[in-house]
């Protein structure tokens, strides 16, 4: 749900030129003795948004999508999507996977230049979860690549206020700017893309998008950011661009994965599990881990697995892909006493689909020492185990039930994330072994 806010100008097209003397005029329109409640400019970070929505404006271009051009893959986006795929005999999920991207890209593609155009209203950059605007950003930039022919870069300006419910409260205000263009002609003004970001503030980059260091403005804007957000989910190939987040971490830019947070209660829950002292040693004994998550993305799944072998010291040895309707992976690690650890990841259809694609379903650990205590099966309270259940073992495995955060969504994480930011070691300990196993995936 959005946060309430209160325009103290209305949003209005202006020259690039013209950014900074159009805000200085909107402060200076409150200024001139009126009643209303003062306002004070927010003093806290800068943040730039890169916010390119290919899918809509694809299925906005093929006629599929009428609603807003907004982000936000609610129910309207998933049946354009469910559309398409009917209409061109892909797979019908109602999610983007590689192949329904690339036949949209493909279709689009067909298309003259005049004909990527849309009615679809183009709501980016103005509107704004209320856990962004709770943090009081100092001046939000707004990046929204449009499809079609380049005919330069537009930009709108406006200052915001959240409501306050104490009316004798001033107003605490934030700045946006949104520009608009072709991605080639926003990449023309990244140096005044910079120039915005006030300075002597934290500055943040929430790219929306996969990281890619060849894109000029990708790479400037996170030399010069305090940390660059992410979100896995998004990735339509997830074996190739979690090693870019390792090679920007190894740069020395700080980095946030939002996706890395939806694992907090698969985490937490597989510690307590070990917690009581008779099952703490049992801990060791473990040598054979299934993994299932939602088919379409393994991001999370290679996650948690570089957690769990970065805090028991597994060393990755060998992989195997053996596909099949899971797409079975298998990956073989050893231990500093010479015991082999083996592990298998499985891409589970889903009939009816969760909010953020690639969600884990079920875990198993236990070991092939039959007197161990250690067998545990972690389920989700949504989707439940399958093929764990199915497995047998209840009379010996713990079973406990995963509930998954309250706030999936990427832009209430980012809201937690802007009050913690910094180096995340226990992030970059798992992103490492995750790429580790990554690399035998292309030897």
């Amino acid at each position: 749900m959005a946060t309430p806010l209160v325009a103290l100008q209305k949003p209005k097209d202006i020259s690039l030129d013209e950014i900074e003397a159009e805000l200085r005029n909107i402060w200076r329109s409150q200024s001139d003795g009126s009643s209303a409640p003062g306002a004070t400019r927010a003093t806290t970070f800068s943040m730039v948004i890169y916010e390119p929505e290919e899918i809509q404006q694809r299925l906005a271009a093929l006629s599929l999508y009428k609603e807003a051009i907004d982000g936000e893959h609610g129910p309207a986006t998933k049946a354009a999507v469910t559309d398409f795929q009917k209409a061109y005999n892909l797979r019908i999920t109602g999610r983007v996977d590689t192949e329904t991207l690339a036949r949209l890209r493909e279709e689009c593609d067909r298309l003259p230049p005049d004909r990527l155009s849309f009615k679809n209203s183009d709501i980016r950059g103005f509107t704004f979860s209320e856990s962004l605007a709770a943090q009081n950003p100092c001046r939000v930039i707004t990046l929204c690549p449009i499809l079609g022919e380049d005919t330069g870069v537009t930009a709108q300006v406006s200052a915001y206020c959240p409501v306050q419910k104490n009316n004798t409260s001033n107003l605490i205000c934030c700045e946006y700017i949104t520009l608009r263009g072709t991605k080639s002609a926003l990449e023309r003004v990244g140096d005044l893309v910079e120039s915005l970001i006030v300075s002597d503030l934290p500055k943040f980059v929430w790219w929306k998008a996969t990281p890619n260091e060849e894109q000029p403005l990708f790479r400037s804007l996170a030399a010069s950011s305090s940390c660059v957000i992410l979100d896995s989910s998004y990735f339509s190939d997830a074996a190739a661009e979690l090693p870019k987040i390792k090679k920007l971490i190894d740069s020395g830019t700080n980095v946030a994965d939002l996706n890395w947070y939806r694992l907090a209660p698969w985490q937490e829950l597989t510690a307590s599990s070990f917690d009581p002292p008779e099952r703490r040693v049992a801990l060791m004994e473990v040598d054979q881990v299934s993994i299932d998550y939602e088919n379409g993305n393994p991001a999370q799944a290679l996650m948690y697995l570089g957690w769990m072998a970065s805090r028991l010291d597994w060393q990755p040895e060998a992989y195997k892909d053996e596909g099949g309707d899971y797409d079975i992976q298998r990956i073989r690690f050893s231990r500093a006493d010479g015991r082999q650890i083996e592990t298998e990841l499985a891409a589970v259809p889903i009939a009816d689909w969760g909010e953020i694609l690639g969600d884990l379903t079920g875990l198993r650990l236990s070991s092939t020492n039959p007197e161990a205590n250690c067998c545990t099966v972690l389920c989700s309270e949504t989707v439940g185990c399958m093929r764990m259940e199915s497995g047998g073992g209840a009379q010996s495995c713990l079973f406990q039930e995963v509930t998954a955060l309250s706030d999936q969504r990427s832009d209430l994480l980012l809201g937690q994330q802007l009050q913690r930011w910094g180096e995340d070691v226990l992030f970059e300990e798992s992103l490492a072994v995750a790429t580790e196993i990554l690399q035998m995936v292309d030897a």
